[in-house]
């Protein structure tokens, strides 16, 4: 899986591309991790070339997003591909996790409803 992670206005971008499952899944707690201890709290996972994902994936993200909320921070998914979407509305995670349909609507949302990370 290829990560690539951009800062954008207090915002972290992770664009995703490849299989979420066990194999990677772990690289890319730590990448978000390692975010979060810097101090950057607000994210977006853009999932939009994510063309596989499977239980350990969501167990992943679900752990993340655990451990980026009691950092008092923010994660929301963006992009999700038509068969992402599906395994999340399946799985009923489409309940626990902000889904925006655009990474732009995202960005909306979080200048529009922050979250105070102090």
């Amino acid at each position: 899986m290829e990560i690539r992670v951009n800062d954008n206005d207090g915002l972290t971008v992770f664009s995703l591309k490849g299989r979420l499952d066990f194999t990677n899944s772990s690289n890319l707690k730590e990448e978000i991790m390692k975010s979060v201890k810097e101090g950057k709290k607000q994210m977006i996972l853009n999932l939009s070339q994510v063309d596989f994902i499977n239980s350990s994936g969501l167990g992943t993200l679900v752990s993340i997003l655990k451990e980026v909320r009691l950092a008092r921070g923010r994660m929301v998914l963006t992009d999700l591909a038509s068969y992402v979407q599906e395994i999340f509305e399946i799985t009923q995670l489409s309940h626990i996790f902000e889904i925006f349909p655009s990474q732009s609507e995202a960005v909306e949302a979080f200048a529009t409803s922050p979250v105070n990370v102090n």
